[in-house]
């Protein structure tokens, strides 16, 4: 049976906006941008906004710094869109694991007025998906006030926790917008390649892996065409797990949660990974909580969490949300996934980082920058990996991990910190 679907005019649908209230918008690839650039021509009849949201990719039209007085951006994870915007203090940041956001939701300790997502077009049975980005969205929706959902044919549908029927929407506007891409396998360099040769050497065979954003992750990914029978369990997933799965390298066979599927929460790459995931029983994207919840996480055993930082200080405290006090990133996955891979049997919490930025800036340091977050603690460390070697850092003494992450530094940066190691524990 087909069930009518009534679309209405984007002035229709945000006219449920009204000042003061907090409106959600749907993140990465699914960035509303068609309807944020409708929301923000409705900015001389509303005041004081509140806009939250994870990533979020392209122009969001509401973060001018003249619209400042309707809109105000609440981030709980800061991407290359909202930098400016939080950092020149008309947008916010609030500190969370990314395993936590829904709590903020279900608690009303963030109440939600209008959720805005970006879904594909209802099938026979009036069912919408949240395609490649469940994450928070499935709770935002189920807590908002009002729903508003920008239906797009290009929208992929996701198995998993990422349907919806359309009867619970307030009201859909239709539109033809290309989803958000991004290409990470572009900045991969000589020293990254490295990197992702060295993590790909501690990855046994039949090991789950997650892999956090960017090139690192892709040069592991790339690096792993000789292993056999590996699982996926990861918050998000980019283009570099095609190839894997296609030779069946990533089959999931041995995971002992979810076995034979590749377990998501968002999807961030090509329209060609887009279009893999689409209808594609092989994954399964489900809602945040779940998936980054480290007593879920550790149930896999030989879990391998591979992630990034901004930088690292010599007793192993990871900073990877800011550069001083600049607002870079979010606190995100990191986290959960360092310590669920910690608590697998056979697993292995990986921190992977050039030793140098490409200004040339050292990413090992003796103490991190005044405002620096610490997103990782040195309690939780175990591996730390750059293009000069493997530092294992897990039940050594504060002397010995400045001692082992010194030998990964960058050669030029070795005497500095041979220097600030023995102002600080007399020694070296």
């Amino acid at each position: 049976m087909k069930i009518p679907v009534h679309f209405v005019t984007p002035k229709e649908a945000l006219s449920v906006i009204k000042s003061n209230q907090r409106v959600f918008i749907h993140g990465s690839a699914h960035t509303p941008t068609y309807l944020l650039k409708h929301l923000a021509e409705e900015a001389g009849r509303l005041r004081n906004v509140e806009i939250i949201s994870i990533s979020v990719y392209g122009d969001l039209h509401v973060n001018k710094p003249e619209l400042k007085d309707s809109f105000r951006l609440n981030s709980l994870f800061v991407s290359a869109s909202l930098r400016q915007s939080v950092n020149e203090g008309y947008g916010d940041y609030v500190p969370v694991f990314l395993s936590e956001i829904p709590a903020l939701f279900d608690r009303n300790i963030l109440p939600i007025d209008v959720a805005i997502v970006h879904v594909s077009l209802p099938d026979a049975h009036g069912y919408c998906s949240l395609g490649v980005s469940v994450d928070i969205a499935k709770s935002a929706v189920s807590n908002a006030r009002y729903i508003i959902a920008q239906v797009n044919p290009n929208v992929p549908r996701s198995h998993g926790d990422g349907m919806i029927h359309c009867s619970r929407f307030t009201s859909m506007v239709y539109c033809e917008d290309a989803l958000h891409e991004a290409n990470f396998s572009e900045k991969c360099g000589p020293e990254t390649q490295v990197i992702g040769e060295l993590v790909a050497g501690l990855i046994e065979d039949k090991s789950t892996l997650q892999m956090g954003i960017g090139a690192i992750p892709d040069a592991v990914l790339s690096s792993l065409t000789n292993h056999k029978d590996l699982g996926v369990h990861t918050e998000m997933c980019s283009d570099g797990i095609i190839k894997l799965v296609e030779k069946d390298i990533i089959n999931n066979k041995y995971k002992r949660i979810h076995p034979n599927k590749t377990v998501s929460s968002f999807a961030l790459g090509s329209k060609q990974l887009y279009d893999y995931i689409s209808d594609n029983p092989a994954f399964a994207f489900l809602v945040i909580n779940y998936v980054n919840d480290p007593h879920v996480i550790r149930r896999n055993n030989k879990m391998v969490a591979i992630n990034s930082a901004i930088e690292i200080d010599i007793t192993g405290q990871v900073c990877s949300d800011s550069i001083g006090t600049y607002q870079y990133s979010g606190v995100g996955g990191q986290m959960d996934f360092m310590r669920g891979a910690a608590l697998s049997e056979g697993g292995k919490p990986i921190i992977a980082i050039p030793s140098r930025t490409a200004k040339g800036i050292p990413r090992i340091v003796p103490m991190l920058k005044p405002g620096a977050g610490v997103v990782t603690t040195r309690a939780h460390v175990h591996y730390v990996i750059t293009e000069y070697g493997v530092a294992y850092l897990f039940g050594k003494n504060l002397k010995q991990r400045a001692r082992a992450l010194i030998n990964i530094a960058h050669p030029d940066d070795r005497e500095g910190l041979e220097k600030a190691c023995f102002e600080r524990f007399k020694m070296f």
